[in-house]
């Protein structure tokens, strides 16, 4: 079923305590493809890029299954670029340099056969591109997911709290959702979310797993213990192309389903925190992900304790 997967794609300079990598492609919309499309093969993009990103990344990801009609490529600009070195823990991370380029006018055009998507991906970009990218569907989708930032909420949050009203899938972290609701426990702070507008609320906690809020119901999902983290980029992006991928294949939006999608993002994006940038994200079988899954299932499986 049709995804479409809205966000940046673009260039990372990125260090951590294990090494440093320089000029790796990166960016929103690049990671949530990449995870996606190991769950469904219709993956439209809507981005924006200068002749300088490499050809051959666009190619490996349309014959994953990723159409390139809504990628706008800016012929003599550069793409997007963002450098950042991150602390000894790996849990904050200082930026070192973000360069805009094309983003900094980019203006989301949605080709015909975008505008009837089943399913859609906001990647974190401004409200008002968001907004932009919503205004343009022909009809409502099943379901519209969104992520956003600290950022977006100190500068722009009327415009944020009027994206949040069209949107029925809100992904942020437990800092945001403190910062959004002005709330600490994260069960208030998720109840007073949702009344801004989104029905279901993921809350990623990094290193400690995710929450889901649906209806009446609270699930928890574990992160699954690695014995090494190299790169934490695009974590949080890989995870949301894997629960939107997972979603757009069996088309379960029920909590039971979104249950099943909480894990699959965080599979993808265990995955993704093992190499730096993407690389990992290209090297995967439907085998190693099956087996990925299975060692959530048992961190969270037990017989009845009474």
């Amino acid at each position: 079923m049709s995804l479409i997967a809205v966000g940046t794609v673009a260039f990372d300079d990125i260090e951590t305590p294990f090494g440093k990598a320089g000029m790796i492609v990166g960016g929103a919309a690049t990671y949530i493809s990449y995870s996606a499309t190991y769950f469904t093969k219709d993956v439209n993009i809507v981005s924006v890029i200068g002749d300088d990103f490499p050809q051959d990344v666009l190619d490996d990801l349309n014959s994953r299954g990723v159409n390139m009609d809504g990628l706008q490529v800016k012929n003599g600009e550069k793409s997007f670029f963002w450098a950042g070195k991150y602390h000894t823990d790996m849990n904050g991370r200082d930026t070192l340099d973000t360069q805009l380029n094309v983003l900094a006018d980019f203006d989301p055009v949605l080709p015909e056969a975008y505008k009837n998507p089943e399913y859609v991906m906001l990647g974190n970009l401004t409200p008002q591109v968001q907004m932009r990218v919503i205004d343009q569907l022909d009809s409502k989708p099943k379901l519209i997911a969104l992520d956003t930032m600290n950022f977006w909420m100190d500068v722009a949050l009327d415009d944020l709290k009027k994206v949040l009203k069209k949107i029925d899938v809100l992904i942020i972290n437990d800092e945001e959702a403190r910062q959004l609701s002005g709330e600490y426990s994260l069960v208030t702070a998720a109840a007073k979310i949702r009344e801004m507008g989104p029905g279901i609320l993921v809350i990623k906690k990094g290193e400690h797993g995710a929450l889901l809020f649906h209806g009446e119901h609270i699930f928890y999902a574990p992160a699954l213990p690695l014995e090494v983290v190299f790169d934490p980029t695009g974590a949080g992006d890989t995870f949301a192309g894997g629960f939107m991928g997972y979603i757009a294949k069996t088309g379960d939006t029920s909590f039971e389903g979104m249950k099943k999608a909480i894990i699959a993002g965080s599979a993808m994006a265990s995955f993704c925190v093992e190499k730096f940038g993407t690389q990992k994200l290209t090297e995967l079988s439907e085998d190693m992900i099956r087996e990925r899954i299975k060692r959530f299932e048992q961190l969270v499986r037990f017989d009845t304790v009474l």
